[in-house]
């Protein structure tokens, strides 16, 4: 196994979206990826920046980011190279982002093994995370493969894509190849998935040399591989914001896994447990927090529960909540607007967000 810090070895955070399941907390300029969701004195942000940087080198780690996100970044970041905080002009999905990371990254270094993550995902067992990403980037530093982790599911969940393998063909060191990729599944599906032992919830997690991303864009994606390598001799000069801006107009929105995943006949999985979650939802929110005797979790200092189970509150530091006679649900207060949802209709938060700027403008978006 290669060591800590390889210098080969680098990360790209991917920190550009707008985390609308999460309002009223959540707000388009200063989204869930720069909040303290849990209530820990930390940013989600800031945590999967430190858990990188325990073994990959901190100049290798980059943050791609909405350009209105850098100075957060910044801020958020101490410790970060600020040229390393890498800003697209626009949201065009993971499969711009990939590839502006990838095509930079080669210009420097020929070698280069990177991981790309989401930065708004919670993992409780860091040391076996690092074990299985050191696992996977020196599988794909050795050979020409794409590698992704894939969740062991702990219950049929349908607003996870799902990874099968396949389990006979084992590439060594519990690294399986990819039979398919499936998006969302309704329940019935999603319980046979279980049922069948072979599938993974998708956590957006890839490992991949930079070299072989642009190989796989030139085969699967030309469209893309042809905008960015027209201008690959600007990535890394002063003229670089010009040329990403040319591109980015006239990328397609689409994610990798379409783009690259999906076609790709090179791809493997490692099976993971390691207390991830993706925070997605108020939720899942709830899911990873502390509980009450009556299973209310609260990320507030100063709330007081009468008669009210199983509900995710949360309010600023000082405000007083007093919360009585409710069940399962989600109580969200902030300075200007309060959300109270019933938890089973949480899915539903991005219609009441749509609703609110329909009716209030953008306001308290």
């Amino acid at each position: 196994m290669s060591t800590e810090h390889n210098p080969n070895y680098y990360v790209a955070i991917m920190a550009g979206g707008i985390g609308s399941r999460f309002w009223p907390q959540s707000r388009t300029g200063y989204p869930k990826q720069f909040l303290d969701i849990l209530n820990t004195g930390k940013s989600l942000i800031q945590w999967t920046f430190e858990r990188f940087a325990l073994f990959v080198p901190k100049e290798n780690i980059y943050v791609v980011t909405a350009a209105e996100y850098s100075s957060i970044c910044a801020e958020q970041l101490p410790d970060i190279h600020l040229e390393n905080i890498i800003a697209e002009p626009s949201r065009k999905n993971t499969a711009p982002c990939v590839a502006y990371i990838s095509f930079k990254l080669l210009q420097q270094n020929p070698n280069a093994a990177l991981i790309v993550a989401p930065s708004d995902h919670m993992i409780a067992d860091t040391a076996t995370f690092i074990d299985i990403s050191k696992k996977a980037l020196d599988f794909v530093s050795k050979n020409k493969a794409f590698v992704t982790l894939g969740i062991q599911p702990t219950y049929p969940n349908t607003g996870y894509g799902y990874i099968q393998f396949d389990q006979n063909d084992d590439a060594g060191d519990g690294i399986y190849r990819v039979k398919t990729f499936t998006e969302k599944p309704n329940l019935e599906i999603a319980k046979k998935f279980l049922e069948s032992g072979d599938f993974l919830w998708n956590g957006g997690i890839f490992i991949w040399k930079a070299q072989d991303v642009v190989d796989a864009f030139e085969k699967y994606d030309t469209d893309t591989f042809d905008l960015f390598d027209a201008e690959k001799q600007h990535l890394n000069t002063p003229g670089e914001k010009e040329a990403i801006d040319r591109i980015y107009p006239q990328c397609k929105n689409v994610a990798v896994d379409v783009a690259l995943m999906e076609k790709a006949e090179n791809v493997y999985v490692i099976p993971s447990s390691f207390g991830w979650s993706d925070l997605g939802t108020w939720t899942s929110a709830y899911d990873n927090l502390e509980k009450d005797s009556l299973g209310n979790a609260v990320a507030s200092d100063s709330t007081i529960i009468i008669d009210a189970a199983k509900c995710m509150v949360s309010a600023p530091p000082g405000k007083l909540i007093v919360l009585q006679g409710l069940e399962d649900y989600i109580v969200i207060d902030t300075p200007d607007a309060l959300l109270i949802c019933k938890k089973e209709k949480e899915q539903a938060i991005k219609e009441y967000v749509a609703e609110v700027k329909r009716s209030k403008g953008d306001k308290y978006l």
